[in-house]
């Protein structure tokens, strides 16, 4: 993060003078008083000049991704598994991905502890300045094995229905998974889909048009 320290009669002088050396605004900075600094006898005799240290903030994106790797790398100590935490981040989404050797247990059953644990980063990482951001939680390339696995579930149900001009009803799925499918099912002619049920039992229907 850049910094500067800097030395001025009063703390406000010495504020101004570092937004003017580091060409920030205000509301772009992090202020740190060092030194109240003092007047001295008479105004004269004895003072001590105010010190300051500003620094630039991140990013907001950078920050919550900091947080997230933080709090996911406590959160693994805690429970005593070993593995590492990578993340990258953009301006839309910080995604964060635990690597390591049998972390099935992470996972669960249909990647529900994963998206469980996805759910408390996004709420710990989140909670602290009130800006949302979506936070996005893979193990391993589960999320990509899921989706390959899920398109080609989405092809072969669309196909049936386009032969058979019958409705296929899929297992419950989470919301992200049913986006997936819908996704796919575009892709053919002549079918449709909707979604049905109540969560965490709502699930996708591929029917004809």
């Amino acid at each position: 993060m850049e910094f500067i320290e800097v030395e001025a009669r009063s703390v406000d002088e010495a504020i101004s003078e570092a937004l003017a050396k580091l060409q920030a605004e205000r509301d772009e900075v992090e202020v740190t008083v060092l030194e109240e600094g003092t007047k001295g006898f008479f105004g004269i005799l004895g003072g001590k000049m105010a010190r300051v240290r500003v620094e630039k903030k991140k990013p907001l994106h950078e920050a919550k991704l900091e947080r997230a790797i933080g709090f996911t790398t406590e959160l693994l100590r805690h429970m005593d598994i070993s593995a590492r935490v990578v993340g990258e981040a953009d301006e839309e989404a910080v995604n964060i991905r635990i690597e390591g050797d049998d972390l099935g247990i992470l996972i669960g059953r249909k990647g529900q502890t994963l998206q469980s644990m996805q759910y408390l980063i996004s709420l710990a990482v989140n909670r602290q300045d009130g800006e949302w951001m979506r936070i996005n939680l893979d193990i391993g390339d589960y999320r990509v094995r899921r989706e390959e696995s899920l398109r080609a579930l989405a092809h072969r149900a669309a196909r049936r229905v386009q032969d058979s001009g019958r409705r296929v009803a899929l297992g419950a799925m989470t919301a992200a998974e049913r986006r997936i499918v819908h996704q796919a099912v575009n892709e053919y002619d002549g079918v449709t889909t909707q979604s049905e049920g109540q969560e965490p039992y709502r699930r996708v229907v591929i029917l004809p048009e």
